[in-house]
């Protein structure tokens, strides 16, 4: 076939596209995947979607109601039972002193099936404290997990990894140390396919996921429901003051910590550093969700048919939030970020409660945590718990 029989075939599919827009009867023959992995007729997928449970469209007006409504229908399509009646059974170990607060290992059964082993640091003093739910990123790196955010005192091998991994995203800090030093608890455990439970190559993650689906579960529905389960560990936790429980992440850590906060009632409050947008936005020809792989932590089979993101997020009103992305974030793109704002700050300003959400975008940053940003997270962390 020579160019301009491909050209001619180009056109016809996306005419195909038009017509099945227009409503038109489309044959399997004309029907034809363009722009990469997209289908000719995603146009008409995404003028389907109404999220037609979203805060202000529902038909449910008390806002108490909508919530409860809202979280059922997320936590159905999370495919994984709740796991309440699961033991934590924790077990410590490895502590060591840090610069004003100690470190010690955790393991816990934050599910029936297996135990995790996480990170915790503890400031000197009588408590009970302030606590973080640390949640780490993706960024196609498995050796190191929880190492990303806390210095890992207890493994050589990995410091190197994690330093490096500071030095790129964090201006050369651990954002863990960092907040043990000022006064919180800090909680950062792995993700299935990081850190001790891994390290997953990054082309298996879509075989992973497949997996899962196969056997009537999800990847991206077991990651909130540990996360959920290790929001109310450390709530429980005697040092620990239960009112006072954040969530903090960056990227992927990001997107885990806003959706801990909207199934979680032990989160008063959660921090998201570069992953907020509307979903339509996204889905856009060269975005990185497109390319399957990692966007398999985050998908919720069906759950688009109902809320968008941000309306996901929005389950957590009217408790403070912060949202900062950074304006160079091509993961990200503006138009995404700033559709994800407007609705969020419709929300939290039908609540009444306006002054609980904040959202910066820092024009000149890329997709990073930089030493101002954290400042900033802290600051804020300090102010509203």
């Amino acid at each position: 076939m020579d160019a301009h029989e491909l050209l001619g075939r180009r056109r016809f599919v996306v005419g195909a596209g038009t017509a099945l827009l227009a409503g038109g009867a489309v044959t399997g023959a004309e029907a034809a995947v363009v722009d990469g992995p997209l289908p000719d007729f995603h146009p008409a997928l995404k003028n389907a979607l109404t999220f037609p449970l979203a805060w202000g469209t529902s038909p449910i007006r008390d806002f108490r109601a909508w919530r409860r409504a809202a979280r059922a229908t997320v936590e159905e399509h999370l495919l994984v039972e709740r796991q309440d009646g699961t033991p934590y059974a924790p077990e410590f170990g490895g502590r060591a002193q840090g610069e004003g607060y100690i470190r010690e290992l955790v393991s816990v059964s934050l599910t029936r099936y297996e135990r995790v082993r996480g990170a915790l640091l503890t400031p000197h003093g009588d408590g009970p404290f302030p606590a973080v739910l640390l949640l780490h990123d993706h960024g196609a790196r498995f050796d190191i997990g929880k190492e990303k955010l806390v210095r890992p005192w207890y493994d050589d091998t990995r410091l190197a990894s994690a330093r490096a991994w500071a030095d790129k995203y964090f201006s050369g800090r651990f954002v863990g140390d960092e907040l043990a030093r000022r006064g919180y608890v800090v909680l950062c455990l792995d993700a299935l396919g990081w850190g001790d439970r891994g390290p997953l190559a990054y082309e298996q993650q879509q075989a992973l996921a497949s997996n899962f689906y196969n056997l009537g579960s999800s990847l991206a529905g077991l990651m909130a429901r540990e996360d959920q389960r290790a929001a109310a560990f450390l709530a429980g936790l005697d040092r620990v003051d239960a009112r006072r429980v954040a969530a903090v992440g960056f990227s992927m850590g990001a997107y885990r910590a806003w959706q801990t906060a909207a199934l979680s009632d032990h989160i008063a409050a959660a921090a998201s550093v570069c992953w907020m947008t509307g979903l339509k936005d996204m889905m856009v020809p060269g975005n990185n969700t497109l390319r399957g792989q990692s966007a398999y932590y985050m998908l919720h089979p069906g759950l688009a048919r109902h809320l968008d993101i941000p309306d996901v997020a929005s389950i957590a009103a009217p408790r403070p939030m912060l949202f900062l992305n950074g304006g160079l974030d091509t993961l990200f793109p503006a138009e995404g970020v700033r559709v994800a704002y407007d609705k969020l700050r419709a929300v939290w300003r039908s609540r009444h409660a306006e002054q609980r959400i904040r959202m910066k975008t820092w024009p000149e940053l890329g997709h990073v945590f930089t030493h101002a940003m954290q400042d900033e997270v802290v600051n804020w962390l300090d102010d509203v718990l």
